[in-house]
């Protein structure tokens, strides 16, 4: 069956190592575009920072950002939009703030951490958005229109252990997901970029068996199983690897093997 919609994530898939989107992949897409094929962003990232990434693309498509619980247009619409509840919200805070976790918040598309830490700069170059210092009082005092919670744990080893402590403790309130090796989102339950992308591509009428996702990040794993071919990225890790029906080595070789059958213009 001939793919009509490409869902792709940006870190480790669409972008380089330096955040960038290397020439093969933007040309890529943009043929893809070309040819009809609709070409969605989705990301744990905020929609301010994948918008950037849109533009360059020349994509109007809407883009799914906080790991799916908010869906704007590339003109600012709100499509869709899963917040976390306010009480959620505190008790994770607090949970985290007694184990001593570094945790940010994310209220209506700004970002918002405690100090400004090594994990917070970091965050902020990889990102392309400035964050605001507000202590832990004012992260607890901005509990609603919060899209999602981010945990940068300080090695990749306690990650497992930490989202199996957070979904244990908070079943039902919140689901906790690996997005790269030292990273944890926090999201309403129910909220993905599966749950996103099949949305999209139902109003558009397009069948999942139509739709190529591509991914490398544990926050992937969903929407590779949900699309009709999900294609991990050679970087991904082994769980990746099993939820996907194809391994490629960038983008740019998975449009040209899947979409237009190893063609190259």
């Amino acid at each position: 069956m001939a793919i009509r919609m490409i869902v792709s994530d940006l870190d480790g898939t669409m972008l380089g190592p330096d955040f960038k989107i290397p020439a093969a992949n933007r040309d890529a897409v943009r043929r893809a575009a070309a040819a009809g094929v609709a070409v969605v962003l989705a990301t744990g990232r905020m929609y301010c920072s994948a918008l950037p990434y849109a533009r360059e693309l020349g994509l109007d498509t809407p883009i799914i950002s906080y790991n799916g619980a908010l869906v704007k247009t590339a003109g600012g619409e709100i499509l869709s939009d899963a917040s976390l509840a306010p009480d959620t919200v505190s008790q994770a805070l607090a949970f985290a703030f007694a184990r001593d976790w570094y945790v940010q918040l994310y209220q209506d598309d700004t970002l918002y951490y405690a100090a400004a830490t090594p994990a917070a700069r970091a965050y902020e170059k990889a990102s392309g958005i400035p964050g605001h210092a507000v202590g832990r009082e004012g992260l607890l005092a901005r509990n609603e229109r919060v899209s999602k919670l981010l945990l940068v744990m300080p090695a990749p080893s306690l990650v497992a252990d930490a989202i199996a402590e957070l979904n244990a403790a908070f079943d039902g309130q919140l689901t906790a997901v690996r997005s790269a090796p030292t990273y944890i989102e926090v999201i309403r339950p129910g909220v993905s970029k599966a749950a996103a992308m099949l949305a999209l591509a139902a109003e558009q009428g397009i069948t999942p068996e139509e739709i190529m996702a591509l991914g490398d990040s544990g926050n992937d794993i969903s929407m590779l199983r949900a699309a009709g071919l999900g294609v991990a990225m050679t970087i991904a890790g082994e769980d990746v690897r099993r939820a996907a029906n194809q391994v490629e080595e960038s983008v740019a070789a998975a449009i040209a093997r899947y979409v237009f059958g190893g063609a190259t213009p």
